[in-house]
């Protein structure tokens, strides 16, 4: 059966930013990017740094400046210092004035880069993530300028070709320049120029003296934008698109590494002794023009593994008994999406707990309250709140976030989107494994929820961006949506980016769609890895070493070029807030995110001294029960409170399901 595509009601945001100053006008027709690795290219004045590996990159009207970044760290915090180590336009610029206010301009994106024309000075930069070059274009004949903050030591050109240029700093970094045509290149104090130039600049950091042959070798062959695509059994395939013949050279981080897989479509080489520092771990070289990652797959289920014991049966339909009496849709005060989506999802989990422990006799009281706390925010009928679309940028607002910003957590500017979504998708997914006519009445509704954040094409390419949230080259999601910062975009819990994906499947589930099951599972087992890797800090074997890892056992915002122990609403202090976060909501999956043991007591242990907050006891003794049963249901069965996500029967399914 087919369903029309539906799309919420439409309306017109105050507050959204204004997309035309920076993308080019071919771009403006289609749904664009709003949690991207180049967002701040397009916010405010577009000046802020982003981090495409292994550069920091700012970018102005006239120029555009490249840092290899410092790596510092406190127990506290490790974050790269942007430093402009060489800056690069036009010694002689004319403004053109058919560009908006002479800005930059994105004149093309993927995932996996951005291509960038500052009109000014004739250049086309084309920025790929993990290219240990910055390539340019030099579209007219231009004289071009090279400056840098600090003293150069020493500037040569190799042999009589004049395509190839040796730059020395007294910072100790050295810069190759490679041309495609030969270039005249005069040093002038703490600037380099060239006559008139047309053709390919690219511009390496040498990380280590070793690794310059190896730059040489690959220097002309060079990717102008690069695709991810999702393949089945847990794969995703990257695919650039090159100019010159021959295998290109990028750089992968740890995760990367660890995904990596050959196979005859997808031949690569890994260069292990050619390394790149990076707040993310040491970038290694990999030759091959696609790169397939492979990750262990997820089989995504209702319930928990192993089951609830059967003599635990009754402890947790006692506690469902008064969980679910307790449910009152009049006794809900809140009108924020986030918050109530959390409620939806908790009575969601109830119905799923008792249908676990043969107690199918509290599920029709599940089923009522889903269907009166969900349908009014899919009908529009929803007092105080509600769904909109708006079409500049390609996606959901909510009523109160349409002209306030801090509204919803920012999801009017897409923050958060698949936190949010997430929780609505699974009271959804749920409702409609419990009710299957109400599933297929909502169906069209409930797609265009999915379509936000889940989008790949499949569904819808004139109204949605491609995944919203989900970044293929950092494998995790974004948060942080049209607002810009300078250490980039930035996610706090990767537990409810991991139960955005895990609900998104269960809707599959529900409805028998196959390929969401696969894409959501793919999606989901990603997020898991990339947790592990960057937010699970454990004391032994974590990309950020000892003195980090001292202090800290869980990252609190990891940002694109900083790792914070503090989070948005709570100090570093607190570290059940810190382990909380990244724990809820407490689902089947959740034995998943923490399958480790013996990091589970690390990270309980770390917390434990510091443990006063009644309703953020419950996950952390949660945890506990990975590896300490007993007393971890001990525990549990003291608390007198909750997070307004979890319960008492949630927290006991849990335990008696380890």
């Amino acid at each position: 059966m087919s369903y029309p595509p539906y799309l919420f009601p439409q309306t017109h945001s105050t507050i959204l930013p204004n997309p035309s100053n920076f993308f080019s006008s071919n771009l403006l027709s289609t749904p664009l990017p709003t949690n991207s690795f180049f967002q701040n290219f397009a916010l405010k004045n577009g000046d802020q740094p982003e981090y495409i590996h292994p550069y920091l990159i700012q970018s102005s009207n006239s120029s555009l400046s490249l840092s290899y970044p410092l790596l510092l760290f406190s127990t506290a915090l490790l974050y790269q210092v942007f430093s402009p180590d060489l800056t690069i336009s036009s010694s002689t610029q004319q403004p053109q004035t058919n560009i908006p206010h002479n800005n930059h301009v994105i004149s093309s994106y993927s995932n996996l880069g951005v291509t960038l024309d500052i009109p000014t000075t004739n250049l086309r930069f084309f920025l790929l993530r993990g290219s240990p070059y910055v390539t340019a274009l030099v579209t007219k004949p231009t004289p071009l300028s090279i400056k840098t903050i600090h003293t150069i030591v020493s500037f040569s050109s190799y042999d009589n070709k004049k395509t190839k240029y040796s730059l020395s700093l007294n910072n100790t970094q050295k810069w190759i320049i490679y041309t495609s045509s030969p270039i005249h290149l005069n040093h002038v104090g703490s600037e380099v120029i060239s006559d008139p130039y047309t053709g390919v600049i690219r511009i390496a950091v040498v990380s280590d003296s070793n690794n310059e042959r190896i730059l040489d070798e690959f220097s002309s062959s060079y990717p102008v934008s690069g695709y991810a695509k999702i393949e089945k059994s847990f794969g995703l395939v990257y695919k650039w698109k090159t100019k010159n013949s021959g295998d290109i050279l990028m750089l992968a981080h740890p995760l990367h590494a660890k995904l990596l897989s050959n196979s005859k479509r997808h031949n690569v080489t890994i260069l292990s002794d050619f390394k790149y520092r990076s707040i993310d771990g040491d970038l290694v070289g990999v030759v091959g023009n696609s790169w397939l990652l492979k990750t262990e797959s997820i089989d995504v289920t209702w319930h928990s593994r192993k089951g609830v014991t059967k003599d635990s049966y009754e402890e947790v339909v006692s506690a469902l008994e008064k969980d679910v009496n307790e449910l009152n849709v009049s006794s809900i005060t809140t009108t924020s999406s986030y918050f109530y989506g959390k409620i939806v999802a908790r009575a969601a989990r109830l119905g799923l707990i008792a249908e676990e422990v043969s107690h199918e006799r509290v599920i029709p009281i599940v089923k009522d309250f889903l269907k009166e706390t969900i349908e009014p925010w899919l009908d529009g009928k929803f007092k105080g709140n509600g769904f909109l679309y708006e079409k500049i940028w390609g996606g959901l607002v909510t009523q109160q976030g349409v002209n306030d910003s801090g509204a919803d957590f920012g999801f009017g500017v897409y923050n958060d989107h698949h936190y949010h979504l997430g929780y609505f998708l699974y009271g959804i997914g749920v409702l409609a494994k419990f009710d299957q006519d109400w599933g297929q009445k909502y169906k069209p509704i409930v797609y265009s929820l999915l379509k936000d954040f889940m989008n790949l094409g499949q569904w819808d390419n004139k109204n949605y961006p491609t995944l919203r949230s989900f970044d293929p080259y950092k494998l995790h999601s974004w948060a942080s949506g049209l607002t810009e910062f300078r250490d980039g975009r930035n996610q706090e819990s990767t537990s409810e980016a991991v139960n955005a994906y895990y609900s998104a499947a269960l809707v599959g589930l529900a409805y028998g769609d196959e390929d969401l099951v696969e894409i959501g599972s793919t999606l989901l087992a990603l997020e898991i890895n990339a947790a592990q890797t960057w937010w699970h800090v454990k004391g032994e074997n974590n990309v950020y070493g000892t003195d980090f890892a001292k202090e800290n056992r869980i990252v609190g915002v990891l940002w694109a070029n900083k790792r914070d122990s503090g989070l948005w609403w709570a100090s570093s202090e607190c570290r059940e807030c810190r382990l909380s976060i990244q724990v809820l909501p407490l689902l089947p999956i959740s034995e998943n995110l923490f399958n480790d043991g013996v990091y589970a007591k690390e990270l309980v242990e770390w917390t434990l001294p510091s443990l006063s907050k009644e309703g953020w006891k419950g996950f952390t003794y949660a945890l506990q029960g990975v590896y300490d049963k007993e007393n971890a249901l001990k525990n549990i069965r003291t608390l007198k409170g909750f997070d307004d996500g979890n319960s008492l029967s949630n927290l006991l399914w849990w335990i008696h399901s380890r």
